[in-house]
């Protein structure tokens, strides 16, 4: 079977969200069936890392799709011709959007449609594009994987699809992230928290994640306790991020805050190992990796009460509402007063994070594609 492949996300040292699901899917489907030709369509010059197997054959298609005009251009043009010239049997496409102008059979994998809730946080172009696109993008596919129940149940109610056309797969957490402890511990604080405890917070600083609320709500925490622990951020800024300036430049403990901006995968994992809870008070969020990550290093959660984080948390965090400034200052209260807390959050963790694993999401992916190649 010719299987065609939307990696237009697999870039090195840049694998966030959507591109770290598609490596680590990928790289379990091509090894685990050589019998396959498996066609990737990059949208610019790929790494070779990507190339894990030689059942694979890399295609470059113009032009690069970072735009509303050009996603049309390469997936109803480029990746349309691909797809006839290539002879590819099935298509699967990871990243919320897939090709109209083609008859192949395609796979969509669906992560989030945090555009229908939030459209205001987005620009003009690709608000429009979602708005027109999405629909028929999960109309159109064969067979829909979402990343979550929480995902399935929202495809349906918005675009009144079948469930029976969605299978359920998940994220995983990469490599690397483990429990660290003692003398270890003490010196990923001296590295990055002047030897002091933290709350760690990691993904982009805009408004959807809710940054600017945990700042206010950090800040009330001190203010309540006086703890001697600090607030780590990390991440890129993002778009419309001046609700973020304005709760720091309105916080009196200042100091005690601090952006990291984009950190080195090998930093990340210290930085969340040795943090005192994961602070994830997103307001949407298809899946939520940060809290497998958070799990895996052996760190307790504080979490939103909404769509799909519940489910993913499951009863290894603090589930909060993440409107409220108290409510979230509160939870932050209690992991630092409550050290059986603590670890009773951390030993839920380590059975949580079994129900999550990539091998589980490759599986399902491909017994999709199987599906719709019959």
């Amino acid at each position: 079977m010719k299987i065609a492949v939307n990696t237009r996300f697999l870039l090195k040292n840049k694998l966030e969200g959507m591109g770290l699901f598609a490596h680590e899917v990928l790289r379990r489907m091509v090894r685990q069936h050589p019998e396959h030709e498996f066609i990737f369509f990059f949208d610019r010059p790929y790494d070779a890392s990507f190339i894990y197997e030689k059942n694979i054959r890399p295609v470059v298609l113009f032009p690069p799709a970072r735009h509303p005009f050009l996603f049309v251009w390469w997936f109803e043009g480029s990746v349309a011709r691909a797809l006839k010239k290539y002879r590819a049997e099935v298509f699967l496409s990871p990243d919320n959007f897939l090709a109209l102008n083609t008859k192949v059979k395609t796979v969509l994998v669906t992560h989030d449609l945090a555009h229908v809730h939030f459209p205001g946080q987005l620009s003009f172009f690709h608000r429009k594009y979602y708005e027109i696109m999405a629909p028929r993008f999960n109309r159109r596919a064969d067979h829909i994987v979402a990343v979550s129940e929480f995902t399935k149940a929202d495809i349906t109610a918005q675009y009144g699809i079948s469930q029976k056309k969605i299978s359920v797969a998940c994220n995983g957490c990469p490599e690397g992230f483990r429990p660290v402890a003692g003398e270890e511990k003490k010196e990923i604080r001296e590295q990055f928290a002047e030897g002091e405890p933290y709350f760690f917070y990691v993904g982009a600083v805009h408004p959807r994640k809710n940054v600017h609320r945990l700042i206010a709500a950090f800040d009330r925490f001190k203010t309540a306790t006086q703890a001697p622990v600090k607030l780590l951020i990390a991440g890129r800024f993002a778009w419309k991020a001046g609700e973020v300036k304005k709760a720091f430049d309105g916080a009196a403990h200042q100091t005690d805050i601090r952006f990291l901006g984009y950190v080195s995968d090998a930093d990340l994992k210290k930085l969340m190992a040795g943090a005192l809870a994961c602070t994830y008070v997103s307001l949407f969020e298809g899946f939520g990796i940060p809290l497998l990550q958070a799990m895996h290093s052996g760190v307790p959660i504080i979490t939103s009460d909404v769509s799909s984080m519940p489910e993913v948390a499951g009863r290894a965090g603090i589930l909060t509402d993440p409107l409220s400034v108290e409510k979230i200052a509160e939870a932050m209260q209690q992991i630092w007063q409550d050290a059986h807390l603590r670890k009773r959050l951390v030993e839920e963790g380590k059975r949580q994070q079994k129900k999550f694993t990539w091998d589980w999401a490759a599986a399902v992916v491909w017994e999709s594609i199987e599906m719709v190649s019959i």
